[in-house]
Parts: C-alpha cells; sequence; structure tokens
C-alpha cells in the first residue's frame, strides 16, 4: 500500500470517538480541578510500586493529558494518521491495535521507571527509601521535595503520573510508516518533504536518545518507543498471519 488517502473531510468511527472521549476528559479536568478534585492523579498512571497506583490507570492515562497543546498535538496526530488506518484495516482491528500499542506503551514505560526505581533505592539506605515511600506523597502534595537529590528524584518518580495518548499515537505512526513507507510527509521545521519511513525512523531515533539521554523533560521517551514497539510486532504478527495484509 504506497497512495491511499481518504477524504479529509472523513473521519472514521473509532478516530472520532477517541478525539471527542480525550476532548471531553481534558474539559473534565480543568472543571473538577476547580473544585479541588485532581482528575490527573486519579486516572493518570503512577509508578507501580507508587501507592497511588491503581490498575485502571494503565488504561485511564491514555484519555488524560497535561494541557491543551499536549491534546491539540496528540489528536492532529490521531486525526492525521489513524483515520487512514482506521480506513483501511477497518474499526475493529484499529481499535485493538490503537490500545495494544497504548498498553504497549506503558509496560515499557514502567518497566523502564522500575529499573531506575531500583537503581536510586539501591544507593540509598533502606531507612530512608522507606521514608520516601511513606511520606513523599504528603511532602509532594505540599510542594515540596526531599533535599538529598536521589530522594527526590525516588520521591518524583512515586508521585508524578503519566498522562497522554502519546504512547498509542506512535504507535500509529510506526503503522503508517509501515503500511505506507513511500508516502511524502511535509516537515514544519524545516518545511521539506520526507518519506514517511525515514520520519517514522528519525523520530524513533530522537526518543531512544532522549530517553537514554534522560534530559529530565518531562517526557515518557520510552513510552513512546513502547507504543512503536508493540505496533512494530503487531503489524508483523497481522502480516504473518493474514494473506496480502500490506
Amino acid at each position: 500500500m504506497q497512495n491511499f488517502r481518504p477524504s479529509i473531510n472523513t473521519v472514521p468511527p473509532v478516530v472520532k470517538n477517541l478525539i471527542i472521549i480525550n476532548v471531553l476528559m481534558l474539559a473534565a479536568t480543568y472543571i473538577l480541578q476547580m473544585r479541588g478534585i485532581d482528575l490527573t492523579s486519579i486516572l493518570g498512571l503512577h509508578y507501580i510500586e507508587s501507592p497511588e497506583f491503581k490498575p485502571y490507570q494503565l488504561v485511564t492515562h491514555m484519555f488524560m493529558h497535561g494541557g491543551f497543546m499536549h491534546l491539540a498535538f496528540n489528536m492532529f496526530a490521531l486525526w492525521m494518521f489513524g483515520r487512514v488506518l482506521e480506513s483501511v484495516w477497518g474499526p475493529k482491528r484499529f481499535f485493538i491495535y490503537y490500545f495494544v500499542t497504548g498498553l504497549g506503551a506503558a509496560a515499557l514505560h514502567t518497566l523502564v521507571n522500575y529499573m531506575e526505581f531500583h537503581y536510586l533505592a539501591g544507593k540509598m539506605s533502606p531507612e530512608t527509601v522507606q521514608m520516601v515511600m511513606s511520606q513523599g506523597t504528603e511532602i509532594f502534595n505540599q510542594g515540596k521535595n526531599f533535599s538529598d537529590p536521589a530522594a527526590g528524584k525516588l520521591n518524583l518518580l512515586l508521585n508524578i503520573p503519566t498522562v497522554g495518548a502519546s504512547g498509542a499515537v506512535f504507535g500509529i505512526l510506526l503503522g503508517f510508516g509501515m503500511l505506507f513507507p513511500n508516502t511524502q510527509l511535509m516537515l514544519l521545521f524545516p518545511p521539506i518533504p520526507i518519506k514517511a519511513k525515514y520520519f517514522v525512523m528519525g523520530y524513533g531515533a530522537i526518543e531512544l536518545f532522549s530517553g537514554i539521554a534522560n534530559s529530565g523533560d518531562n517526557i515518557a521517551h520510552f513510552a513512546h518507543l513502547g507504543g512503536m514497539l508493540f505496533g512494530f510486532f503487531m503489524i508483523r504478527y497481522w502480516n504473518s498471519n493474514t494473506k496480502n495484509f500490506y
């Protein structure tokens, strides 16, 4: 598949409903915030060993966003690339792909956080770790943190939830690049054309470098890579079991 292009006015049902739900959830976040309810903390994905972690957050975090620009970027990418995949695959397969990549993103992100958490904990005494576990949330909610760098970073891992549809969106980007590798995309900065396959590979390389560099930019780079990784395996699996899948 190289040149499939749905009508610009066509928004298939799964993409349309995902966009609507995400917009409504951001509106609910702002409204409830004014009433003292932190929906981001309730539905965002906390680290698995955090006292704030709940299993349902593995799904609900995909519908939460950190602000309008975060939402706008993800929904634009979902509309731009997702509508193409849904038009080709149909609603059921696209729905499965979206959630598999979103959950895969959460899985890799959690694994990386688990490794980082225990690396930091290994540099601290058991008493200090226990102090962070028992007192960290209360201190964080007061807008404070521990003065010790390792303890402070450990506390941030425990108490800052991950939100956004980015993992699934990166899975969609990967899927588009695999199905339509030679489709020309136009970059904004710089404004030059680039084939989808090179765009995807370049974006993946940037995310891998940023994740390893651990620049502290508060972006879940390994969640993005997880979405791409699980998307790759999902498409390869479908391709091996479905004649002429792509």
